[in-house]
C-alpha cells in the first residue's frame, strides 16, 4: 500500500514527512513530559492538588485552544505562501497573527485574572478544588498570551521548513521548569514553599524563555519573515481576513472540542474528587504516548500546504494518503506503550490513593485499545480537513460527537448507573467513534485538484497592499 501511494511522490517521502513530523512529536512529548514531571511534583501535596490543577487546566484549555485557531490558520498560510514563493504575504500573515494573538490573549485573561475563585465555583469546583487551585487558574490564564505567541511562532517555523527550530527552543527552556517547579511549590533555602501556584510560575519563566528563543530563530538566526505590519486600514482587512476567515471556524471547532472536554470534568467531578483525579492522570499519560503521532498533522499541513500554494492538487492528495497510513503505524505503537505505562503507576504516584490508581489503570487500557481511532479523528480534524478548507465538516464532527453522543452518555452512565467514571471513559470513546465516522465521510468529498486550481489563480502580493493574500 505505501508503495502504491509513494507514486505521486518525491522521492524518499518518509524523510520529507519526518523533517517535520519528528521534531514536532519530540517537541510535544518534551512538553507534556515536562507536564506529567509537574503533575507528579503537585502529587506530592495530595489528590486534591492534581484535581484543583487538572480542573484549572480544562478551564484553561477553553480559550487556549479557541485563540490557538490563529496558530494554526497562520502555519497553512505561511506554508501556502512560501511554497508560492510570496514572501511580502508571508511577512504580514507573520506579523499580524502575534500581534492578534498577544492583543486576543491579554483581553480573555482578565475577567480570570480578576474573578479565578468566582470562576471555579460557577463551574461545579469543590471548595477544596477551589482553595487549592483558583490562584494557579488566575496566573495561567494571566499570562495566556506566552502560550498563544509561542504556538502561532512555532507554526510557523514548521512550515517554512525550520521544524526542529521549536524543539531547540523547547528543549533549551523546559529543562528549567522541572528544579523551577520542585523549589517553587516546595521552597528552597529562602525560597518560601508556594504550593500549588508555584507550579504555574514554573511553566511560565519557561514560557517567557521560549517565545525569547523562537521571536530570535524567527526574525533573527533563520530570517523566516521581517517584522512587516500592515500599514493602512485597507492592509489590515486584506490580511486579516483570510487569518480570521480560516481561523475562526477552526477556532469554533476547537470551544467546541474544549468546551466538551470542560463539561466532561464538571460531570467526572459531580462523581468525586477521586475520580476527578483519576481523569487528569489519564488524559496526562495518554497525551505523553498521543503526542507521538501529533507531529504528523502538522507534517500535512506543511506539506499539503505546500502543495497547494505550488497548484499541484494530485501531489496534496497522495501526501495526506500517505500521512493517513503512516499515522495508523505510529498510532499502534505508541498505544502498546501507553498501555504498558499504567504498570508504573505505584512508582509514579506514591502518594495517590489506591481507589484512584485503580480508575486511572482502567482508563488507560481503555484509550491505548481506541489510540489508533484517536489519532485518525485528529488527523483527519486538525489537519486534512482544515487544510482542504472543509471546516464545516470538522464542526459538524466536533459538535455531534460529544454534545449528541458523548456528554448525555456520560450524566447517564457516569451518574446515573453504578458505573461511574467507568462509564464516562466509555461515553468518550463512544464519542471517538462517532468523529471518526463523520470525519471519514467529509474527508472523501474533498477535492484537492479544485483548492490547488483555486488557490494558484490568486494574485501574488504586489504592490497594492489591498490584494494578493490567500482568500479561501
Amino acid at each position: 500500500m505505501l508503495e502504491h501511494l509513494k507514486t505521486n511522490l518525491p522521492p524518499r517521502p518518509g524523510r520529507e514527512v519526518a523533517r517535520v513530523a519528528v521534531p514536532v512529536s519530540l517537541e510535544f512529548i518534551l512538553i507534556l513530559g515536562l507536564n506529567l514531571v509537574n503533575q507528579i511534583i503537585v502529587a506530592g501535596l495530595g489528590d486534591t492538588a492534581i484535581a484543583a490543577v487538572g480542573f484549572a487546566s480544562s478551564i484553561q484549555y477553553i480559550p487556549f485552544f479557541v485563540l490557538g485557531s490563529l496558530g494554526t490558520s497562520a502555519s497553512i498560510l505561511v506554508a501556502r505562501a512560501y511554497g508560492a514563493k510570496r514572501e511580502k504575504e508571508l511577512n504580514k500573515v507573520v506579523s499580524a497573527a502575534i500581534t492578534a494573538a498577544f492583543v486576543a490573549a491579554i483581553a480573555v485573561g482578565i475577567p480570570f485574572v480578576l474573578w479565578p475563585s468566582q470562576i471555579f465555583r460557577a463551574v461545579g469546583a469543590s471548595a477544596e478544588v477551589d482553595a487549592t487551585g483558583s490562584t494557579y487558574l488566575a496566573l495561567s490564564m494571566g499570562f495566556l498570551f506566552l502560550g498563544l505567541v509561542g504556538q502561532v511562532l512555532s507554526g510557523v517555523l514548521r512550515s517554512a521548513d525550520h521544524a526542529r527550530s521549536p524543539m531547540v527552543a523547547t528543549l533549551a527552556t523546559g529543562v528549567l521548569q522541572v528544579p523551577l517547579a520542585l523549589v517553587l511549590v516546595y521552597g528552597w533555602g529562602p525560597i518560601p514553599a508556594l504550593g500549588v501556584p508555584g507550579a504555574a510560575w514554573a511553566m511560565i519563566i519557561a514560557g517567557a524563555l521560549k517565545v525569547i528563543v523562537m521571536l530570535i530563530q524567527t526574525f533573527g538566526v533563520f530570517r523566516v519573515a521581517k517584522w512587516e505590519m500592515p500599514g493602512y486600514l485597507r492592509e489590515w482587512r486584506s490580511v486579516l481576513r483570510p487569518l480570521i476567515v480560516l481561523a475562526a471556524p477552526m477556532g469554533l471547532t476547537a470551544g467546541i472540542w474544549s468546551g466538551g472536554q470542560f463539561l466532561y470534568n464538571v460531570i467526572t467531578a459531580q462523581i468525586g474528587d477521586a475520580a476527578l483525579a483519576a481523569s487528569q492522570i489519564v488524559g496526562n499519560l495518554e497525551g505523553m504516548f498521543f503526542v507521538g503521532s501529533m507531529g504528523l498533522m502538522n507534517a500535512n499541513n506543511a506539506l499539503t500546504g505546500r502543495a497547494v500554494g505550488a497548484g499541484d492538487g494530485t501531489l496534496a492528495r497522495a501526501w495526506v494518503a500517505y500521512v493517513k497510513r503512516i499515522g495508523l503505524i505510529t498510532a499502534a505503537m505508541f498505544g502498546l506503550l501507553y498501555a504498558l505505562s499504567s504498570l508504573a503507576l505505584p512508582v509514579l504516584y506514591p502518594a495517590v490513593p489506591v481507589i484512584v490508581l485503580t480508575y486511572t489503570t482502567v482508563g488507560i487500557l481503555i484509550n491505548a485499545v481506541l489510540q489508533p481511532l484517536k489519532v485518525r479523528v485528529s488527523l483527519m480534524g486538525a489537519s486534512i480537513l482544515p487544510s482542504g478548507n472543509d471546516l464545516r465538516g470538522v464542526i459538524m464532527g466536533d459538535a455531534i460527537g460529544p454534545f449528541v453522543f458523548g456528554l448525555p452518555l456520560a450524566l447517564l452512565l457516569g451518574l446515573c448507573t453504578p458505573l461511574g467514571i467507568y462509564g464516562v471513559f466509555i461515553a468518550r470513546a463512544i464519542e471517538e467513534i462517532v468523529k471518526l465516522f463523520i470525519f471519514t465521510w467529509r474527508g472523501r468529498r474533498l477535492n484537492w485538484d479544485a483548492i490547488a486550481a483555486t488557490h494558484n489563480m490568486l494574485k501574488p502580493f504586489g504592490d497594492d497592499p489591498t490584494e494578493g493574500l490567500i482568500q479561501q
